[in-house]
């Protein structure tokens, strides 16, 4: 019988932006973000896994959630020492279980096709599978919970917000997976049937770009609202701003074809970004 995969193994084949981040935390720090990371890794992994049958995909997240109120490993859903870790990094860095289980809640989300009425409603979302997130790493990366917590709220909404627009295209394919407000699309006289159709058209560059806007305020708010005393320590949270923040500008240029094409950044760029936020001084 294969072994479980370890949190590091997890981390090193998701190549995703947030695992890029993590290069720029200190190594005395790093394990339990790659532990965290790992499991939201899983968490995400198994909500979208397309040939898991939705009864044990409900299962499975239910008895993830289930293990923060036992505080005791589950073996019947497996990764049992990532499960040990993770309870481990809640309890050392003393962080709310909330914030663990609204990562899972949000993934429970999207067991179903998800339709999202404003903007209001769509936040509740990016709350749970972003904004929390960010919340439990505060500790991780040194900074004070209480000081960044707004800060960390805000960057999730904005990085969420760009992640959904990115992806639009891919989430059709996916189950037909609307993210984005249905009400912001009527403002623009384009319909859901017209996202379905994959119309791309003047109408849907003005919805785009008003989704983009908004995306440009949450991420000024987060740069107004990042304390000068947790600067240093939240190196790799900015480093994930300026990641999305260039991919949302990539995709404006382009005219959006977000439809067609899924925007990335290679990792020589995302290494100029990472370096050139090293060494940005506070407020530059």
């Amino acid at each position: 019988m294969p072994c479980d995969p370890t949190a590091a193994e997890i981390t090193r084949k998701a190549k995703s932006n947030l695992a890029f981040a993590l290069r720029c935390v200190p190594a005395d720090r790093r394990q339990h973000l790659v532990s965290f990371y790992a499991f939201c890794r899983v968490i995400d992994d198994l909500a979208d896994d397309l040939d898991l049958p939705i009864t044990e995909k409900m299962e499975g997240l239910a008895g993830w959630k289930t293990i923060f109120g036992t505080n005791v490993p589950d073996s019947s859903l497996g990764l049992v020492d990532l499960q040990s870790d993770i309870l481990k990094v809640r309890d050392l860095y003393d962080i709310p279980s909330e914030y663990f289980t609204n990562v899972i809640e949000g993934c429970q989300m999207d067991l179903q096709p998800q339709r999202f009425g404003n903007w209001d409603d769509l936040k509740e979302y990016t709350y749970r599978v972003a904004s929390s997130v960010g919340l439990v790493c505060l500790p991780l990366f040194a900074a004070d919970p209480k000081r960044s917590h707004d800060y960390a709220i805000a960057l999730g909404h904005a990085l969420q917000l760009t992640n959904i627009l990115r992806d639009i295209g891919e989430d059709l394919s996916n189950g037909a997976r609307i993210y984005v407000p249905l009400n912001d699309l009527g403002r623009f006289q384009y319909t859901e049937q017209d996202l379905i159709d994959r119309v791309h058209d003047d109408r849907f560059i003005a919805f785009m770009t008003y989704q983009a806007d908004r995306c440009e305020e949450l991420y000024q708010k987060a740069t107004d609202l990042l304390p000068p005393e947790d600067h240093k320590a939240l190196l790799a949270p900015r480093v994930m701003h300026r990641i999305y923040h260039t991919l949302l500008k990539k995709m404006r240029k382009d005219n959006f074809r977000v439809l067609d094409r899924r925007y990335r950044l290679g990792k020589l760029q995302k290494l100029a970004l990472l370096t050139k936020e090293r060494f940005a001084r506070y407020g530059v």
